[in-house]
């Protein structure tokens, strides 16, 4: 990771931008310049439930030193004044079970992500784009990826990759056999303290890897890494450096062309498929 000097606050090559998207709401997003001369692709970051572009300052700032040039997208009908007021006189996990159910905040954040991908593709020259989104926005990651949903979202793959950090296995968003027919590569991260909304094992999150058929896709999981371990909080550092290495050995994967997993990383299981 390259050293981060701080000037009035936001950190160098890191700017707050404000994108129009087609139904005229503003959406916030944190752009992390690559740092390199030549941009090798866009990645799109995706928040969860309750987050913001402010968050995911890991994942932008390693996409950047990897050569992209990254967004982390703020998803206004999904952020934390919305999971306020989801919750408010519920349980969290009642309101947040509301939430990601919602097929409008879906639609919402496929409009944030429309706009973003436009405005970055525009600043790179590069065709490569990358969907990066966790817990909320993994689920947005695997209906982009071309996943079946219960709520009715039908999107046209149009990214070069995905990932998927904590991923969802059928419940609530997905029914069984949900990701059969997914084609482009995903990379699905999990940890064995990842728990699904509800309480379910984290193994659960692993049901989109063995039901997706083989072609570059790889399922990491990190020994200890919690739920919001992957959102930056908490004892996290363990498991952002094992997500950003696994991020970058499975996109340079992609760029080559050949997916084979060439070195298991310590301290997390990769299967590679």
């Amino acid at each position: 990771m390259k050293s981060v000097y701080k000037i009035g606050g936001m950190p160098i090559g890191q700017d707050l931008i404000s994108l129009l998207r087609k139904d005229s709401k503003t959406v916030s997003a944190m752009v992390y310049k690559p740092i390199a001369s030549e941009c090798k692709g866009v990645a799109i970051i995706s928040h969860g439930a309750g987050g913001s572009e402010k968050g995911y300052n890991y994942l932008g700032s390693a996409m950047s030193d990897f050569g992209y040039l990254a967004v982390v997208v703020g998803h206004q009908e999904s952020g934390l004044q919305v999971v306020k007021e989801q919750t408010s006189g519920t349980t969290l996990s009642e309101g947040l079970a509301k939430l990601i159910t919602d097929p409008k905040a879906y639609q919402a954040r496929f409009m944030d992500i429309a706009v973003a991908k436009e405005w970055v593709q525009s600043q790179c020259n590069s065709k490569v784009a990358v969907l990066i989104g966790h817990s909320m926005g993994a689920a947005t990651v695997m209906m982009a990826a071309g996943a079946r949903n219960k709520l009715n979202i039908a999107e046209v793959s149009n990214f070069t990759a995905y990932i998927a950090i904590s991923p969802q296995g059928s419940g609530l968003i997905f029914p069984e056999m949900a990701w059969s027919d997914i084609s482009p590569p995903v990379l699905m991260l999990t940890g064995t303290q990842d728990k699904e909304l509800g309480g379910l094992s984290w193994e659960t999150r692993t049901e989109p890897f063995n039901n997706m058929k083989a072609g570059c896709k790889w399922l990491g999981v990190i020994g200890g890494a919690t739920h919001m371990n992957f959102a930056g909080r908490g004892i996290s550092k363990k498991t952002e450096t094992l997500t950003l290495q696994v991020i970058r050995d499975f996109l340079t994967g992609v760029q080559a062309g050949d997916c084979k997993l060439l070195n298991q990383i310590s301290g997390m299981t990769i299967s590679v498929k």
